[in-house]
């Protein structure tokens, strides 16, 4: 606590090197880590207070302390403590579990061991004993103890390397280098131990790419940055030896501050539950007032007459006092209409589900080794009501495999083969690999055109001075390997490509020294974008900077990813006068970035354009049909991508998201506000029409109407549109007068395309569908740029690609290649969705007809709060009886198998429109379970009204009619559950007929004898269930409650199934139909399908899709060809299920006539 508030204070952070008592006047934290919350004594207190914070659990809570009220509480306390207590036990046992392992990891790196210099010479110390300003030897492979200054190292001009693999992910190395003045001091433990250098610099914070500070030492300040400091976490590598100091220690490091918490994301079905249990409270509060008013009543008109024969005064029994204590009796009794274990249930599920991704064979990628990871578990059956994809492009659509294809030099084009038309086949002879006879050439690197070979032998030297620039300026590590062999390791894929290419072309980049200047000239070495670079060239490049621009809008249309080239050579005395001015701004504490910022502006200008490079990227496997896939399913594809727009929207029609076939690709890229919003005017005329932009177009007021009425617009437009928008138009249409606009066109498009994007904008434009559109977003990327999308976005998809780990930490889900999103969306999230929406449906029916009964039993019991059950059944109902069969179906059920999920993406509507679990169906449910609850109350107890037993005794007593009711309950819940099951496992067959078992096990055990004898107060019913359950009269009822409850269900299902098809209906019956046509022989037994089977019956919760499946909109025919434009024509063609129904004639006509379904 304390720390925490120190912390929030502290602006700045003063540092001395070998003085620990100097330091421990700023009480800094030392290098102790606690990732752990508990430890024995506050263990218990603090996990009690963290579980009764949440609503539900403080709710029983409330209602065992009300039980303990021995006048109002007619149920035993056990009835809620039991599950309360399991529980709360079993979320304790978890929290602690995974307390210990977090205990366990902090003692392993609190106790690691580190070379720390204490009294002139070299100690071993724990890392948790290591404080601020301490000096610290770190030797190869080892892990960086705490945030280090570089003071020396055995590499030439303090150079040291690390790896950031723990930081954000990345296996590649990146260089660190210490001042020139602290490197002189090396490895001499005496001269270090004199180092007493204070560092003034920033106070502990999370950026790991920015750190800002002023070392002071002998008189001198030299200013420090990010280059300077090894963060925790690090591990050295091909480095032998370096001393750091200690700057940050233990909680202030970045890496600790980075461990922050992320922030909780919930589905759109919590947020449902949440408002349906607080009008399942207010319902429950209605109930309680009529009964209390009844039992008022009753007692002054009828209890009155029993008084004298009780033993009351008159005085002492109050009629409205009564009412009250009632109130809270039956708040009590009828509190199971929301059971603890709805929110357990629905936990194990998602559990479940999540166990499903991960052992996906299917999405497990063998060229690194890599499956699919669910690093969420709360969101899965959100995955199923996608209706928005954000992609970043490169290392997401694409390979981020880059390979050099083309160039242009000094208005030159290198890597085009030229010949004539009329000579192909000397072309294709001619279209040899050059073969590069230099040292350290790459085997694996290929160009064609020998052009550039000659001029590199004839010394151009503009071809030169480009393959130079692109051998130096970058920031690839290189190293060579046992054999001798040159290894790059790069931090961009684009910036490897370049490297090698020049490597290959003889001009090999083996290593760097920071402050070496060759030749006797200084040069400025710049590449880039080309929409930055030209705008700092010298206005004697106009030429040639035509002639580039030409060139690199032909490369981008060849899908190429291109950069700029220049350069420029710096007097050798301007150059030290901008040194010393870079030098002073860097020691500066006010405003030292907008001074560093304005000096880089000052000397990258007046550049000489040298030319562009292009590299190729191409697309993934599996991308096109992902997308034609995700595009069926009704999901709207958005691309967000940094790359030029000519390569953008080269990539959209390699893609399928973008076609000839469209009515039109609107390109907005003003350069204005104003210009941006009249080209979306336009746009909008286009796409709505004239007599409707003119109408609303220019009101203002009227845009949030027009946000209302985009399901009714999309009805109206007719034809595909795509948008392609460029970054700076939209920095301009994000702004409040115009994103309106922006969003309504960009919603009414079937493709998006967002080009020259900043990782910024791309989070701007998610947060934009987010707020406006009531929908769910689904962000993938595989980048850095790609983290804040990703975090912006309902759910997350991190791509394991080559640009490090970052995206995947920040990720919900993660897999290594973007074709793995269809299966994760049309299989897993519908799926998920699917099993969750009937888990609620069938879970609320049944609480609802085990409870309801109470509340007509207290109209014949004169609102006494008496219980129908016994109190050990209520107890058992939820967590014993009832609570494996429906997670067995929220767990395995399915509709369709996965083949078919993928092969009609159509299926997938439903959970984009919500309608498999929303306060309709809620209310369906209920009514379903009220009506349960009035069949098993009245059809027991009118048959025992006036009846006897076969021995003429008298059966019509309170415990045979409450045994009575509890296995009707049981069997008619468990029957119900069998019929909505609609795919059979072994596992769903032990659960469900195995709960039954169990029921009638503990019923025997609990009305025996020998528990009587042991606990006669708890088990009063002795002997009840035997005599009971030996009456025929007994089953007879069962059996016609049973019938009573769940025909009209049946009947009602058999005719929706019938008359009024889901798609997933019409699927199953058209399979069924097919599998029963084929010849016996050629069946084939399929082993994977052995242990279950698919009801043949239809029990989907959800509106019938009778218009749309007779119009043919909603299937799909298996297996189509996925770029062909025949599978748009099938979809959108009125009589395509003309042509498919013509084509299966023969063998579906014979069960044409039979539209009876057989249970």
């Amino acid at each position: 606590m304390f720390g925490s508030k120190k912390k929030s204070l502290e602006v700045e952070r003063i540092v001395k090197a070998n003085d620990r008592e100097y330091n421990e006047r700023f009480q800094y934290a030392d290098n102790r880590i606690h990732t752990s919350k508990y430890n024995i004594l506050t263990f218990l207190p603090i996990n009690l207070f963290e579980q009764f914070q949440r609503v539900a659990n403080a709710y029983f809570l409330f209602l065992l302390i009300l039980q303990l009220i021995p006048e109002i509480s007619s149920l035993t306390w056990f009835t809620t403590i039991v599950p309360l207590v399991l529980v709360i036990t079993m979320t304790a046992v978890k929290d602690a579990t995974d307390d210990y392992f977090r205990h366990k990891s902090d003692n392993q790196v609190n106790n690691r061991q580190s070379e720390v210099l204490l009294d002139s010479k070299l100690q071993n110390e724990k890392w948790m004993n290591v404080r601020a300003g301490d000096i610290i030897k770190l030797e190869n492979n080892q892990f960086v103890a705490a945030d280090l200054l570089l003071l020396s190292s055995s590499e030439p001009h303090g150079l040291c390397y690390v790896e950031t693999a723990e930081l954000d992910g990345e296996t590649n190395l990146k260089v660190r280098q210490a001042l020139s003045v602290t490197s002189e001091l090396g490895a001499d433990v005496s001269r270090l131990a004199k180092f007493d250098g204070i560092v003034d610099c920033e106070a502990p914070n999370n950026k790991l790419d920015k750190f800002t500070g002023v070392l002071s030492w002998k008189d001198s300040k030299y200013s420090l940055n990010n280059e300077k400091i090894i963060l925790r976490g690090c591990v050295l590598r091909n480095t032998s030896w370096c001393f750091g100091m200690v700057i940050f220690a233990g909680p202030d490091t970045k890496l600790m501050q980075n461990s922050g918490k992320t922030k909780f994301k919930r589905t759109s079905i919590d947020r449902l539950m949440n408002i349906l249990v607080l009008w399942i409270f207010g319902f429950l509060v209605c109930l309680g007032i009529i009964l209390a008013i009844g039992n008022s009543i009753w007692e002054h008109q009828v209890g009155d007459q029993f008084r004298t024969f009780l033993f009351w005064n008159e005085e002492k029994k109050n009629s409205v006092f009564s009412g009250f204590l009632t109130f809270w009796s039956y708040i009590i009794i009828l509190n199971t209409v929301v059971p603890i274990s709805l929110y357990v249930s629905v936990e194990v599920i998602r559990l479940g589900h999540s166990y499903f991704i991960n052992w996906d064979r299917k999405m497990y990628y063998s060229g690194n080794a890599t499956p699919a990871e669910v690093r969420t578990t709360t969101l899965n059956e959100e995955l199923g009501q996608i209706e928005y994809v954000f992609s970043d492009k490169t290392g997401t659509l694409t390979q981020n495999i880059m390979t050099f294809k083309k160039c242009s030099i000094n208005g030159r084009i290198y890597g085009e083969v030229h010949a004539d038309l009329s000579q192909k086949t000397e072309m294709i002879k001619k279209k040899e690999a050059v073969t590069f006879a230099v040292n350290h050439a790459d085997s694996k690197f290929q160009f064609f055109d020998h052009n550039l070979i000659e001029s590199i032998k004839l010394g151009d030297p503009k071809v030169h001075e480009f393959l130079r620039l692109l051998a130096l300026c970058h920031t690839v590590m290189s190293e060579e390997n046992s054999a001798g062999q040159l290894i790059y390791q790069v931090q961009s894929p684009d910036e490897g490509a370049l490297v090698t290419a020049a490597r290959n072309l003889g001009f090999i980049f083996k290593s760097r020294t920071p402050e070496t200047i060759t030749e006797g000239q200084i040069k400025l070495y710049s590449k880039g974008a080309d929409t930055i670079l030209f705008e700092r060239l010298h206005p004697s490049n106009e030429d040639l900077l035509s002639l580039t621009s030409d060139h690199l809008s032909e490369f981008a249309g060849e899908g190429l990813r291109t950069l700029a080239i220049a350069y420029r050579d710096l007097d050798d005395m301007y150059f030290k006068e901008w040194y010393k001015m870079l030098e002073d701004a860097n020691i500066a504490t006010d405003e030292r970035d907008e001074r560093i910022a304005g000096l880089y502006e000052e000397i990258e200008r007046d550049l000489m354009l040298l030319g562009a490079t292009a590299v190729e990227d191409e697309l993934q496997e599996g991308v096109i049909e992902t997308i034609t896939n995700l595009s069926l399913a009704n999901i709207k594809i958005w691309v967000l991508t940094g790359d030029k727009q000519e390569t953008a929207i080269n990539i959209g029609y390699a893609c399928n998201m973008l076609t000839d076939d469209m009515n039109e690709v609107f390109v907005i890229a003003g350069n204005t506000a104003v210009e941006v919003q009249e080209e979306l005017r336009k746009a909008k005329e286009n796409l709505f029409g004239q007599s409707r932009s003119v109408s609303n177009g220019h009101v203002v007021c009227e845009k949030k109407q027009q946000l209302e009425l985009h399901s009714i617009e999309e009805e109206t437009v007719t034809g595909d549109y795509a948008l392609v928008i460029n970054g700076h138009s939209l920095a301009y249409a994000l702004e409040s007068d115009a994103k309106n606009d922006l969003l309504e066109l960009a919603c009414m498009c079937k493709t998006v395309v967002c080009c020259r994007v900043t990782p910024l904008q791309k989070a701007q434009v998610v947060e934009l569908v987010k707020q406006h559109r009531n929908a769910v977003t689904l962000a993938i990327g595989d980048g850095a740029n790609d983290v804040s999308m990703i975090k912006s976005a309902h759910i997350g998809v991190g791509i394991s690609g080559q640009e490090g780990l970052q995206a995947v930490l920040a990720s919900d889900y993660s897999f290594a290649q973007f074709r793995y999103l269809q299966r994760l969306l049309l299989v897993h999230g519908r799926w998920s969705y699917f099993r969750m929406c009937k888990f609620l449906c069938y879970f609320f029916y049944k609480n609802f007809a085990f409870t309801l009964v109470h509340f007509w039993f207290g109209f014949f019991c004169g609102f006494s709060a008496q219980t129908v059950y016994d109190p050990w059944f209520i107890t058992l109902f939820n967590i014993v009886y009832t609570s494996l069969p429906v997670l067995a179906m929220g767990v395995f059920d399915q509709d369709v198998s996965e083949q078919s999920s993928l092969d009609y993406p159509h299926l997938y509507e439903p959970g984009q429109l919500n309608l498999l679990f929303n306060k309709r169906k809620f209310f369906i449910c209920v009514a379903h379970g009220v009506y349960t609850s009035l069949a098993l109350f009245f059809i027991p107890y009118g048959t025992f009204y006036d009846v006897a037993g076969e021995d003429g005794q008298h059966i019509a007593d309170y415990q045979s009619f409450a045994v009575t009711m509890a296995t009707s309950l049981v069997i008619v819940v468990s029957v119900q559950i069998a019929l909505d099951t609609s795919y059979w496992t072994v596992i769903n067959h032990i659960f469900i007929w195995g709960s039954i078992a169990t029921y009638f096990s503990i019923l025997f055990a609990m009305h025996s004898k020998g528990i009587f004898g042991i606990f006669p107060n708890q088990f009063p019913f002795v002997g009840n269930a035997r005599h009971s359950l030996n009456e025929k009269l007994t089953w007879l009822v069962v059996l016609l409650t049973t019938v009573a409850s769940v025909m009209p269900v049946v009947a009602f299902r058999f005719l929706k199934v019938d008359l009024y098809p889901t798609l997933s209906d019409q699927i199953r019956r058209w399979q069924k139909a097919q599998k029963k046509a084929r010849p016996p022989r050629s069946r084939r037994p399929q082993a994977r399908r052995s242990s279950s089977r698919r009801s043949g019956y239809a029990f989907a919760h959800q509106e019938g899709y009778g218009e749309l499946i007779t119009s043919g909109k909603n299937m799909r025919a298996k297996n189509p060809p996925p770029s062909s434009g025949l599978e748009k024509t099938l979809y959108n063609s009125p009589s395509w299920i003309e042509n498919l129904y013509k084509k299966t004639t023969d063998t579906v006509n014979s069960f044409s006539q039979d539209k009876t379904v057989k249970l």
